[in-house]
């Protein structure tokens, strides 16, 4: 009974045994299956890298020679960059002459092409030329010219509408001298209606007669050529009527001048205004002028001895201008 006992438990120990073998087995191949896995992982891995490189190898090689393809056009594209900028420049300076006010954003636009020429001049030094700089260059230069097309179309809107508004301040002007020019017609017209109405209102004189007088011995006056005899200077003459002057109460203002230019006066305070300014006068007559012809008569008497031979002049005044003149002859 007791080897039967120990026999079980060989038995047992065996199985025990065998159990832990199959496990460790089946850890063992696990482990091996992962570190194969890991590996082939890494070799996967490395292959990757290794075409990765050849492609970036090929990737370079293949852009040196489209940098090498563009070197032989490298001038005129360039060129052909360099000349458009610049030409943006002249047209920023055109549209900062037309519009100061959008000065600022203006010179902004200016400074980055600029920038660009610049970079454009280092890239022609340059002996590793870039194809992929220039053509970044190019796009920044095709931004810049549609962000100047926009101010273009800003300014010469404004421009429009300032040329519109000149116009229809010029079209507003013509209208105004229009204006002027009729009205300056109206006035002419009326001034010279107002002066054809001066001078048909202007009093009219007919028949005027000057004769000097001498005193009788019975107080009756008669003609005399005597210059020694004069005692007063007549002139006698027709106010004609005239429907256009004024009517009412009028003064006629008489001149006598002497052979030496002198205005005869009796009085020395007797000055009036006339066409000629402010002058002496020798006598004077007051009337009521109703525009119908009167006869008038105007007497002046010189002072005693004041007379001399020679030849003498009258004028007549009315209204401030002259109405009628004569002379007449002392011996």
């Amino acid at each position: 009974m007791a080897e039967s006992k120990s026999n079980s438990y060989n038995v047992l120990l065996y199985v025990i045994i065998g159990a832990l073998l199959i496990t460790l087995g089946g850890m063992t191949y696990l482990w091996l299956n992962m570190r194969s896995d890991s590996y082939n992982e890494k070799i996967k891995n490395l292959k990757a890298q290794n075409q990765l490189k050849k492609e970036n190898t090929q990737l370079k090689s293949e852009l040196n020679g489209i940098n090498e393809m563009f070197k032989g056009h490298m001038g005129g594209i360039s060129t052909d960059l360099t000349s458009d900028l610049t030409k943006m420049l002249e047209t920023y300076d055109q549209l900062i002459k037309m519009d100061a006010s959008k000065s600022d954003s203006l010179n902004l636009q200016k400074n980055r092409i600029n920038e660009l020429l610049g970079r454009l001049k280092n890239l022609n030094k340059s002996d590793n030329f870039s194809a992929q700089e220039l053509l970044k260059i190019k796009k920044e230069n095709d931004a810049l010219r549609n962000i100047m097309k926009g101010y273009v179309e800003q300014i010469d809107k404004l421009n429009t509408l300032n040329v519109k508004l000149t116009f229809e301040r010029d079209s507003t002007q013509v209208v105004l001298n229009a204006t002027s020019t009729e009205r300056d017609s109206y006035k002419r017209e009326a001034e010279e209606k107002s002066e054809q109405l001066m001078k048909g209102a202007k009093l009219q004189t007919y028949g005027i007669k000057t004769e000097a007088l001498r005193m009788k011995l019975n107080n009756t006056t008669e003609p005399t050529e005597k210059s020694k005899n004069v005692y007063q200077i007549k002139s006698s003459f027709t106010l004609l009527g005239n429907q256009l002057a004024s009517g009412g109460k009028k003064t006629l203002y008489m001149q006598v001048i002497s052979p030496s230019g002198s205005i005869l006066q009796n009085k020395g305070t007797n000055v009036f205004n006339n066409e000629f300014g402010e002058q002496p006068f020798s006598d004077k007559r007051d009337i009521d002028y109703n525009n119908q012809s009167i006869d008038v008569s105007i007497f002046f008497e010189p002072l005693a001895n004041s007379m001399s031979k020679g030849n003498y002049k009258v004028r007549i005044f009315c209204d401030g201008v002259t109405v009628a003149s004569d002379s007449f002859t002392l011996k």
